[in-house]
């Protein structure tokens, strides 16, 4: 997989400034990961499993299973797929506004 160069000045003009970007960045990862797992353990959860004896340790991986974790794997890691997003201005960021105290 090869390293792609990501411009400062680029990433800075998405947000306030780059400390800002790399921290919508890194929630926006969080989620995509999150996102990811779920919906991996979702499809895991619907296969079958093997018949066999369940004392005996086996070797032999369910093939549905390997399809899936080869599927999962080939995607983009979740920092690529947050800074895409931000780069193409598909990401909505904002404060957290303040509550008043009365």
């Amino acid at each position: 997989m090869s390293i792609k160069t990501l411009e400062i000045k680029e990433l800075e003009a998405k947000a306030a400034n780059v400390y800002e970007a790399i921290v919508v960045l890194s929630k926006r990862a969080r989620q995509i990961n999150e996102e990811t797992k779920i919906e991996f353990s979702q499809r895991i959860e619907n296969l079958v499993a093997l018949p066999g004896n369940p004392d005996e340790v086996e070797d032999v991986a369910n093939p549905d299973q390997m399809r899936i974790s080869l599927e999962f794997e080939k995607r983009p890691k979740a920092t690529e797929e947050a800074i895409e997003e931000l780069m193409n201005n598909q990401l909505e960021h904002r404060y957290k506004e303040a509550e008043v105290k009365k």
